[in-house]
């Protein structure tokens, strides 16, 4: 069982993401606390120790982004998922260094938010296919010779792992946790998560979500398609 906070400060959204989770095909996720902003979410998180912390990006007083960083310092057990709308995506880029390892677009399909809260309670990252295609977007606005550099930076960064790194990384930006990435590469599971951890080193990233936009940013690892990866069995 998957048991998972949330916190927005909106009681429709909560209510919303209960129903979804409520009414799963997969059953096996279940709320054990719901917050109403980001202070009151980081206590319950301390308090009831969740898989998974669903957080509104923006919320009154403490935010999703503080109570994400948080979290990470206090509870690093506790994966984050974000919970955003189109037009925030500095946010987005920002939370990738506050420890979130999710994020979803509130108007997205209810399988994704079943698919993000699994990958991040598996230890994967899970960026929402709206959101994936939106940050790669985000990166490439300040112009062609900005973007380019990012790639070329990006493209640096990623020469500078093994080749079975890189195979990792492919599909760790393609939202795999270790387990299917063990499973296509026919490996062991702890190998997946030592290379994973030596990727996160080489490429100088905190975490899986901004280790996964350096792999699209080198073009290791395509935008999703519309729609969420299914567990494999």
């Amino acid at each position: 069982m998957i048991r998972i906070l949330i916190a927005d400060d909106e009681p429709m959204v909560r209510a919303g993401v209960r129903a979804i989770v409520a009414t799963a095909t997969d059953p096996g996720i279940t709320v054990v606390a719901e917050a109403s902003d980001g202070r009151q979410a980081v206590e319950l998180v301390q308090r009831h120790r969740p898989q998974v912390a669903v957080l509104d990006i923006r919320m009154p007083g403490t935010g999703g982004m503080e109570a994400a960083a948080e979290i990470r310092r206090t509870v690093p057990e506790t994966g984050v998922v974000m919970l955003t709308t189109f037009g925030e995506d500095e946010y987005i880029l920002r939370a990738l260094g506050e420890g979130a390892t999710g994020f979803l677009i509130k108007s997205g399909e209810p399988e994704e938010l079943i698919a993000g809260i699994r990958a991040v309670a598996d230890g994967a990252a899970y960026l929402s296919p709206k959101v994936a295609a939106r940050v790669v977007a985000h990166l490439a606005a300040g112009g062609a010779g900005a973007a380019a550099g990012r790639r070329s930076a990006a493209r640096a960064r990623v020469g500078a792992l093994t080749p079975r790194e890189r195979d990792v990384l492919g599909f760790l930006g393609s939202g795999l946790s270790n387990g299917q990435i063990a499973r296509r590469l026919r490996l062991a599971e702890g190998t997946v998560k030592a290379h994973v951890s030596s990727i996160l080193a080489r490429l100088g990233v905190d975490n899986r979500a901004a280790a996964a936009v350096v792999a699209h940013e080198a073009g290791v690892a395509p935008v999703p398609s519309d729609r969420p990866r299914r567990e494999e069995g």
